[in-house]
């Protein structure tokens, strides 16, 4: 892409821009940048890269674009699919970049950076008693640029949509090094395309998002959390259709689990306890919220659980008596992706299907897997309420567990060929990178990926902006 002399030259200019606070380049420093949190990858790179203003980084792509340097955008390198994992180039780095630059309670929005920490704009959302609903388990280090540009959900999907449901605006450093300042604070803006939707979800391989206008929502003054047991994944889908028809978008989270992923943290995690009498094929999490300070919310939470109890369409369930106590029944739900180390290495899918279909994806999805791999043990959790679910494998108890991670791509072919069936997606919140770009060639529309393609011609025509994520690459004739 470019020969020695020109990257040299190029090394030297955005160290002298950035400053020395700016940029790294011995291998010890850099490690922590090109490794993937969970271990599935190593990059490299010949420096990283961490400017101060957006300025700073558009002079940084600017030097780029005319050497010929890839680039891979990167803030907390919390994900979980090898999308900011470099190949060569340099990583830019935004966790310098992490000043909240307005907040407008009565506007109900919030001007950030893109290095700012998700739990930090939480945080001063509710200094000014405002909610920023976006949550996950990475929050206390995972970016906001991130968030978005790989369109994070979590836990509240339900009530508040995905990340990119929550912007207003956003500012990008493009692939030549100009600034497209979309920062818009309205709601109503028929002027044109909406182009910060280019931007979320196309994981850093367009532009950098530099920042961004947020929503900002009433901070509920109750909240109310319940676990539940029954029999059956099915059990739980009736119990949420009558959840939704009860308290309608009261119901802020609805979340899943099977018995073995949730016994997996009654088994491992310290602290961990089963709020439960006994154990169960299946358990939900939920919890509904409202603007008002008084108990209709728990009873009409309470309501719904007496009624599908007395209906025998749960066994057992408790709703929480205390902060504490709701606390540790989300305590449960947000330790599992670590409980499932203690299983051994597992093959991950982050799924979604329509809502409706849950409930028949999981049946039949675990038997698919126990078919062709007796001993199969599917750690099958997440967000029902938005049709995503984190379908985990962990090999067989007496499986040499190397064997089991070469079987990732025969897996997730039985996996997603049936989700795809469904008529649902193979990444649901977790983004492409560079694990799923060949279920992109296989599963979107051809017309769609052509024009995928078009726009990253257009939007970076020198193929600088995080080269070989997302987009499959075009056949040879």
């Amino acid at each position: 892409m470019n020969d020695m002399s020109t990257s040299t030259a190029a090394f030297a200019a955005i160290k002298d821009l950035v400053g020395a606070n700016g940029w790294i380049d011995t291998p010890e420093d850099v490690e922590p940048f090109v490794v993937e949190t969970r271990g599935l990858w190593r990059g490299e790179c010949d420096m990283v890269v961490s400017p101060a203003s957006t300025e700073e980084l558009a002079g940084v792509v600017k030097i780029c674009a005319d050497a010929g340097i890839a680039i891979t955008p990167q803030s907390g390198n919390t994900g979980l699919v090898g999308g900011a994992i470099p190949h060569g180039g340099i990583i830019i780095n935004t966790r310098r970049m992490n000043k909240i630059r307005d907040v407008d309670a009565l506007n109900n929005t919030m001007t950030v950076e893109a290095g700012c920490i998700l739990a930090d704009i939480q945080n001063a959302a509710d200094d000014v008693d405002r909610l920023f609903p976006l949550s996950l388990a990475a929050e206390g280090s995972c970016c906001i640029g991130g968030n978005l540009s790989t369109n994070a959900g979590g836990i509240q999907v339900l009530r508040y949509g995905n990340a990119r449901d929550l912007v207003l605006g956003v500012e990008v450093v493009k692939a030549d090094g100009q600034i497209w300042n979309g920062l818009q604070r309205l709601r109503k803006n028929n002027t044109g395309y909406d182009m910060k939707h280019l931007f979320m979800g196309a994981e850093g391989t367009l532009g950098i998002i530099t920042a961004a206008v947020i929503k900002l929502f009433p901070k509920p003054r109750r909240k109310e959390t319940a676990f539940i047991g029954a029999a059956s994944v099915e059990a739980v889908q009736a119990l949420f259709a009558r959840a939704q028809d009860a308290v309608g978008d009261a119901l802020t989270a609805f979340e899943y689990a099977n018995e073995f992923s949730i016994g997996l943290v009654f088994d491992n995690i310290e602290g961990a306890r089963n709020p439960l009498e006994g154990t169960y094929p299946a358990y939900a999490l939920l919890e509904v919220s409202s603007l008002r300070d008084d108990d209709s919310t728990r009873d009409a939470l309470e309501n719904v659980l007496a009624d599908a109890l007395e209906d025998e369409v749960i066994i057992d369930a408790v709703v929480a008596q205390s902060e504490a106590q709701a606390q540790a029944i989300w305590n449960l739900r947000e330790s599992m992706p670590e409980a499932q180390k203690f299983a051994r290495p597992s093959i991950k899918h982050d799924v979604a299907v329509p809502v409706s279909k849950v409930a028949e994806f999981v049946r039949t999805a675990c038997n698919r897997v126990s078919d062709d791999l007796p001993g199969i043990r599917p750690a099958a959790f997440g967000h029902f309420g938005d049709g995503n679910i984190h379908f985990n494998l962990s090999p067989p108890v007496d499986a040499d567990p190397d064997a089991f991670l070469a079987q990732w791509d025969h897996f997730a072919t039985i996996v997603h060929d049936y989700v795809a069936s469904l008529n649902g997606s193979f990444s649901a919140e977790h983004g492409v990178g560079e694990l799923k770009r060949k279920d992109v060639a296989r599963y979107n529309d051809p017309v769609g990926i052509e024009m995928m393609r078009a726009l990253k011609a257009t939007l970076d025509p020198k193929n600088i902006m995080n080269p070989g994520k997302v987009i499959p690459e075009a056949e040879k004739t």
